[in-house]
């Protein structure tokens, strides 16, 4: 056996393998969150990410480098989500770009793709933190090119880097004040890690079920009348992912969304230099492959037979999404604005303020960077401005906002919800995008947040006992009261949160707070704060009773 480089077969033997350690280890990745909140997500999010490029390599028949590094690259980057899933994305990324033109790769050229990779990540990332992923991967890439001239071998090479990995990432605590506290490693950190074992158990061709990653499941059959089977003027759903040979010019992306319209309708056609993502509904599925073939490999194909489905709201999804679609040949408007909410009380307040598109996500899932793609698609204006509302979403706005080339995309970096509300309403029409930028970066510079959840699990931060069930209070920047009474840990949440500057407290409660008891803890509020006007809104969300912001 050849222990001296790898292939392109071995390599995503490797990468799949990879991909299925970590979403077997993400439950338990999850816990290891430092707030012991119920919506840990960082190894949902890395799953989420690596499994969307896992699922196309998993389509390759015969990958050579390129068509390998393709894969990994659109497919990890079109995927990701929050911050742990995008920086996942950027180390394939730069990792692929370091390999795509080689047919082998020795320890030398594996230590120089890893390196790579870890400087995309860090660009990535506008305040890197060391005791994160970053730091565990700038080890690996370390170590890598430390042994890389000198390893007779790979098998001790990958175990060299493997072994100074798991050192750091145990090192971690004591670069962050808050993971010791918690008595947690980083869980970005050791999701990478999760990652390393299981690609190096694959290069060592440790059996693994890749079938997951190869064949979606059967979709159930729904019957329906004869008479709504009639009505369906296009009945095949065709959905799948062009791998360009080349960039296309626009003009051509142009001419084959004329072609789609062509045959069918309900077409949305979202395209960058190295994939292009298609959806039609038409009578000849094959014709659009066809067509498709000449500009590269077809990945993740899809098709679903309307006729077989709940009919009545597939045929008015579908009518929407065409009317919008022929809206967008009007002339654009100047501003558009796309925000990330959850709750269908906050999600009124958005639209009641103004924005156009709405991104189901928040803390318990964040939205990928083709939900931001396809959300820009959707919004027929000049410059679009969005509000992520989560720090764990402006990454994956980011990365989308470098991929659009045809608008003008301004990502005002709200961390919370209220910021997002306060940064829609300080929008200026009469000023330019730079300078409602400012002006909604300073509005929201001055929104302090606070959330009302439980404990998942024991533990202990910012010198607080924390047990499970317990009541939180979060803030900005840690955790302010912690009690088994939810409208007490409110109250002194707020406490730690009013100022003599202070003016307004809004309370937006969540789907399991009755009308009753958040109007009790508004007049306790009012009571307590006679300066301050309190404002009570219905907010509906899920996970969080109370999100409560003081301006």
């Amino acid at each position: 056996m050849n222990n001296k480089t790898i292939d392109a077969k071995i390599l995503s033997r490797m990468f799949l393998s990879g991909a299925k350690n970590l979403e077997a280890k993400k439950e338990w990745i999850n816990e290891l969150n430092v707030f012991p909140v119920p919506d840990g997500d960082t190894g949902t999010n890395m799953t989420l990410t690596i499994m969307s490029a896992a699922s196309e390599v998993g389509a390759l028949t015969d990958p050579d480098m390129e068509s390998l590094a393709k894969a990994i690259s659109s497919g990890s980057l079109r995927g990701a989500r929050g911050n742990s899933g995008v920086i996942l994305s950027q180390l394939l990324r730069g990792f692929t770009r370091g390999v795509r033109k080689l047919t082998d790769l020795d320890a030398p050229a594996i230590a120089a793709a890893m390196e790579r990779g870890v400087e995309t990540a860090y660009k990535a990332v506008m305040k890197p933190k060391e005791g994160t992923i970053l730091t565990v991967a700038r080890a690996a890439a370390d170590r890598a090119a430390e042994l890389a001239d000198a390893a007779e071998d790979l098998d001790a090479f990958f175990d060299g880097i493997f072994q100074h990995a798991e050192e750091t990432l145990a090192r971690t605590p004591e670069m962050l004040p808050v993971l010791k506290e918690a008595g947690v490693v980083d869980s970005g950190g050791q999701g990478l890690l999760e990652v390393f074992r299981g690609a190096i158990d694959g290069y060592h061709g440790k059996e693994v079920d890749y079938s997951q990653f190869e064949t979606a499941a059967a979709p159930k059959i729904t019957k329906i009348s004869p008479q709504a089977e009639a009505d369906i003027k296009f009945g095949y759903c065709t959905e799948f992912i062009i791998l360009l040979e080349k960039p296309l010019p626009q003009d051509e992306i142009d001419r084959f969304r004329e072609f789609l319209d062509s045959i069918g309708d309900s077409i949305v056609l979202v395209a960058d230099d190295e994939i292009v993502k298609v959806h039609v509904h038409t009578n000849h599925p094959g014709q659009a492959f066809e067509r498709a073939l000449t500009y590269g490999q077809l990945s993740r194909m899809k098709i679903d037979n309307m006729r077989e489905e709940h009919q009545e709201k597939l045929i008015k999804d579908a009518e929407k999404l065409a009317k919008e679609q022929a809206e967008n040949k009007e002339p654009p408007k100047d501003h558009g604005f796309i925000s990330v909410s959850v709750g269908e009380g906050l999600s009124q307040i958005f639209r009641e303020l103004g924005v156009d598109y709405l991104i189901e996500g928040g803390q318990t899932m964040n939205p990928s960077t083709e939900d931001m793609l396809n959300a820009i698609e959707k919004v027929n204006a000049k410059t679009i401005y969005i509000f992520p509302n989560n720090k764990n979403i402006i990454l994956a706005a980011n990365q989308a906002r470098d991929l659009t080339e045809d608008k003008e995309i301004i990502v005002v970096p709200t961390k919370t919800i209220p910021q997002g509300i306060s940064a829609m309403i300080s929008f200026v029409p009469e000023k330019g995008g730079e300078e409602n930028l400012a002006s909604m970066t300073d509005a929201i510079s001055r929104v302090k947040t606070g959330q009302i959840t439980y404990a998942v699990r024991d533990t202990r931060i910012d010198d607080k006992e924390i047990h499970e069930g317990d009541i939180m209070g979060i803030g900005d920047a840690g955790i302010l009261a912690v009690g088994r009474d939810r409208l007490q840990v409110a109250e002194e949440m707020v406490a730690e949160m009013v100022d003599e500057e202070s003016e307004i407290i809004s309370v937006y409660y969540g789907e399991d707070v009755s009308e009753e008891d958040a109007e009790a803890l508004s007049d306790s509020l009012t009571e307590k704060y006679p300066e301050c006007e309190v404002e009570l809104n219905q907010g509906g969300q899920p996970i969080y009773y109370y999100l409560i912001s003081v301006e």
